[in-house]
């Protein structure tokens, strides 16, 4: 795959023409580069031609670490009281994501051949733009992380949100997450009607071979 790169954003290019588009969202404190590597540990078959976008966070203070910099997709104030979520920099972010996907469809990519991924914060970014898709994505891959504002799901969830496919994995010490938020979101996903697979493994806030097999297994039913 041949790579590019901006200030914004990776990009791997298929070496065929694109037929589908992963754009995947670090965690935070890390950058695009950080799912790089994944990608040639998938083994995708030919037939799936995927572009695989990673967007780079931008640089902010992060409350819960002291108010220090660092790429991340919102801020955190704390991670046991979600009523202090950063609703602005989560529906910032959001919208960014928004952008790449509508840029993927005008470059030719079908939405229901459009996977959102994310880690950690990244995950809870990829849930919340694809919940409120008007048309379905392919999937919503998210590891290790949580539903964020879970208050505002209920009235804002579509129709195409609800139809769309989503893996979630999470280590079971997670050190980070704990593994109670990530099963929560699920359980509260599944009662709003969403169809949600679950995957744990014994693995603290990481990713590691057995996951990225199932990821694997995972973008070859949404995409083959």
């Amino acid at each position: 795959m041949k790579s590019t790169q901006n200030a914004d954003t990776i990009i791997l290019e298929p070496e065929q023409a694109a037929n589908a588009a992963v754009i995947w969202l670090h965690g935070l404190g890390a950058d695009g580069n950080d799912f790089v590597p994944i990608v040639p540990e998938l083994r995708l078959p030919e037939a799936i031609s995927a572009r695989f976008i990673f967007p780079n966070a931008p640089v902010r203070p992060i409350s819960i670490n002291g108010g220090m910099p660092m790429r991340g997709w919102y801020d955190i104030t704390s991670l046991t009281r979600l009523d202090q979520q950063d609703e602005a920099g989560i529906r910032a972010s959001a919208r960014r994501v928004q952008n790449t996907i509508e840029d993927e469809v005008s470059a030719g990519i079908p939405r229901q051949r459009i996977v959102l991924a994310g880690f950690s914060q990244g995950g809870a970014i990829a849930l919340h733009a694809g919940l409120r898709q008007s048309e379905a994505l392919g999937g919503i891959l998210a590891l290790s992380t949580y539903l964020p504002l879970q208050s505002r799901i209920m009235g804002e969830l579509s129709a195409a949100g609800r139809g769309t496919p989503i893996l979630m994995c999470h280590g079971l010490y997670d050190n980070v997450l704990p593994l109670a938020l990530g099963s929560s979101s699920r359980d509260s996903l599944r009662q709003l009607g969403c169809a949600v697979e679950w995957r744990d493994y014994p693995m603290q806030h990481q990713v590691c071979e057995e996951e990225i097999e199932d990821i694997a297994t995972w973008l070859k039913a949404r995409l083959g």
